[in-house]
């Protein structure tokens, strides 16, 4: 086995494994009720957004990465992940089920990339980044590598890395004011999922730069650095639609500040300089470093894993 480390990301995501079924969210019929009308302006983005987002990641993992990154064990983890993606993406339809039980509304958020100004810009930005590999059948030169670097760097720091990081603090921000307990569970479930891919994504960039250390120069730093800047005004142009004027404890002023820190962490690992040298102002998101207790009869923690261990042969008495 040439590249273990993949194969312990793939065998880690199986203990993982969640579905969508777990999640209650009986409880926050109830709170939507409760919600101003910002704050529904908000969560109707926010789950546009959801709908969207993780069919863009699911379409590069297939046209894109599966196919250039050729690792056996690495490619046992993407097929994971592609399962995982699914999952997201059925948790994802299912809050709109439930928090839009209009079918007129519905329609709209599935067609939130033609129709919300806000989302497009940033399937844009990923289409830019991103879609200049789709029709190289292999990386024959340095040039054809170095795009694939850019659309990895896209994939894990800007997508997985940002922008759904950016959405997570909105889905915690309800958390922390009581609201939404349902859809703070499920997104504890996909946060792991999220970081697992990123992680796995900065791993391979790791391992190319390893095997061909000069295709990492310092002209493909400034892409990536130029890059990252771009995917922060797409997220505060985002950030602008869903705030408005300001909500209790979110704003488009504290959300600036959480993405040019998540995108300085971004920027340095990759060995790259901080860019901003903002801190993060959303003292819950600090949480997401702790992990959940609760007790298990009530629900299950979202840091439960399924083991794998042993062995097992066919001849065996069950």
């Amino acid at each position: 086995m040439r590249y273990p480390a993949f194969y312990e990301h793939y065998r880690n995501a199986i203990k993982n494994t969640w579905t969508v079924e777990e999640v209650d969210l009986h409880a926050d019929v109830a709170d939507l009720a409760r919600l101003s009308e910002g704050e529904r302006h908000l969560l109707g983005r926010l789950v546009a957004f959801f709908a969207t987002g993780d069919s863009i990641v699911a379409n590069n993992l297939v046209l894109t990465l599966y196919k250039h990154i050729n690792a056996p064990e690495a490619r046992l983890y993407l097929s994971r992940q592609l399962f995982e993606e699914a999952v997201h993406v059925q948790f994802y339809l299912t809050l709109l089920d439930t928090y839009l039980p209009d079918p007129e509304d519905r329609s709209a958020a599935f067609a939130a990339v033609e129709n919300i100004p806000s989302i497009r810009e940033k399937a844009q930005f990923c289409f830019r980044w991103m879609s200049a590999v789709e029709e190289l059948d292999a990386l024959r030169t340095r040039e054809d590598r170095r795009r694939f670097l850019l659309n990895l760097v896209c994939f894990a720091a800007c997508i997985e890395g940002l922008f759904f990081y950016g959405a997570f603090a909105y889905v915690y921000w309800f958390r922390s004011r009581g609201l939404l307990h349902g859809l703070a569970t499920g997104t504890n479930w996909v946060f792991r999922d999220e970081s697992m891919h990123m992680d796995f994504a900065f791993q391979v960039v790791d391992t190319v730069r390893a095997e061909e250390p000069g295709l990492f120069d310092e002209d493909l730093g400034r892409q990536v650095t130029a890059m990252l800047e771009e995917a922060v005004e797409a997220e505060l142009q985002f950030a602008r639609d869903l705030c408005g004027d300001g909500l209790p404890g979110m704003n488009t002023d504290s959300m600036r500040q959480y993405l040019e820190c998540v995108a300085d962490q971004r920027l340095a690992r990759l060995g790259l300089p901080r860019r901003y040298g903002s801190r993060n102002p959303f003292g819950f998101m600090e949480l997401q470093n702790v992990e959940e207790l609760t007790n298990f009869f009530e629900r299950r923690v979202s840091a439960y894993q399924v083991a794998v261990e042993g062995s097992v042969t066919f001849d065996d008495e069950f």
